[in-house]
């Protein structure tokens, strides 16, 4: 029986992405589609990080494939394709940086950080390329947080190398500063500092960048609606009414500068007794969805009240990388994988297609 693309294409359009719940064909996944005889080549090319699904995504082409009357054999090349994607009106791309996420806050002490550090891990550990930038000029604790200590290197005098942490390249304030050494500067200086320490760091081909914001709604987060190509952001909360208030007015801030939300964290949602098990809901229930609800984003995630996230953190081995194949970190990989999918929908950034176009007078 002769096979032909149109029996290929029926086939995988049943076959669902489980992260996206489209199938194949109406998500635009499936390329280079041969035929050999009785033999079938498709490629499968997710727009996501997702290293940890291949195996699985094959399996269900190939047995699809397969079942159809005349198919002996198909081969399946799963792989990932991650593009820059649209950012603010008349912002220009960072070279070598495809994605950059703002992982923000309305009020400190809610986890931003540690939720920063996860979600980049989560992203490396998938097969991203990913950078983090410590935003937090006043406080920053990605050093401690990733492990990693030293100063960055110019080769140059002009640029700095980013340092490497469990994978992920890293910059911050922090290792230019002694660590008791408090940051007495007023916005300008701080703005600057934000502005060398994104520019001038000579990050290597990422598909992500995740920046640590400072908590607020202060001249870090302007300069970064202003002046730098954000993808998107993450709002971190904790469901207490207060940092609900503050999570709203962060919310609200990025809405105004054309800064698309890309979902909501709830953290220490709920803590867990690890004496008798009990489950209490310390910080109250409930706000993370209300919120939601109220501004039509997405939750992205409920992470617990865990003692071993933070002893985990302050260790420099964040959950992920300590406990890859514990609950908690199957949280922050979900949360990664929602962000990675949420932006691969966006709009693709086409600016690096289109020459510059200069008008003389002659």
């Amino acid at each position: 029986m002769t096979i032909d693309r149109q029996s290929i294409d029926t086939a995988l359009a049943g076959v669902i992405d489980p992260n996206t719940g489209r199938d194949l064909v109406a998500s635009k996944t499936l390329k280079n589609v041969t035929i050999n005889g009785a033999h079938v080549h498709v490629d499968i090319v997710l727009g996501y990080p997702s290293k940890s699904q291949h195996d699985a995504l094959r399996a269900s082409v190939e047995h699809a494939l397969t079942a159809l009357p005349g198919v002996a054999g198909a081969t399946v090349r799963v792989s990932q394709d991650i593009v820059a994607h649209a950012v603010q009106r008349g912002v220009k791309l960072l070279p070598n940086v495809k994605n950059i996420v703002a992982i923000a806050s309305g009020k400190g002490g809610v986890g931003k950080s540690t939720t920063a550090a996860n979600i980049a891990l989560a992203l490396a550990a998938e097969g991203a390329n990913v950078g983090v930038l410590d935003a937090d000029i006043y406080g920053p604790s990605q050093p401690t947080m990733l492990g990693v200590d030293g100063r960055p290197e110019s080769t140059d005098g002009q640029t700095m190398e980013p340092l490497v942490a469990h994978g992920v390249q890293v910059n911050s304030i922090g290792f230019l500063i002694e660590k008791d050494n408090p940051m007495v500067w007023r916005g300008p200086m701080v703005t600057s500092a934000l502005d060398q320490l994104l520019r001038q760091t000579n990050w290597r081909d990422l598909d992500y960048l995740i920046v640590d914001m400072p908590p607020g709604t202060g001249d870090i987060q302007l300069t970064l609606a202003q002046k730098v190509p954000v993808t998107g952001a993450v709002i971190v909360t904790t469901p207490q009414d207060i940092a609900l208030l503050d999570a709203r007015k962060g919310l609200k801030m990025f809405e105004k500068v054309d800064i698309p939300i890309l979902g909501i964290v709830e953290n220490m949602s709920v803590h867990i007794c690890s004496n008798c098990g009990h489950v209490e809901h310390i910080f109250g229930s409930g706000g993370g969805v209300a919120m939601c609800a109220d501004y039509g984003v997405t939750l992205l995630g409920s992470l617990p009240l865990s003692m071993g996230i933070r002893e985990q953190a302050d260790s420099g081995r964040p959950t992920v990388i300590a406990d890859p194949d514990g609950p908690v970190a199957e949280i922050y990989r979900d949360i990664a994988r929602k962000i990675a999918i949420t932006i691969a929908e966006k709009s693709r950034d086409m600016s690096s297609k289109f020459p510059s176009i200069v008008v003389q007078n002659t």
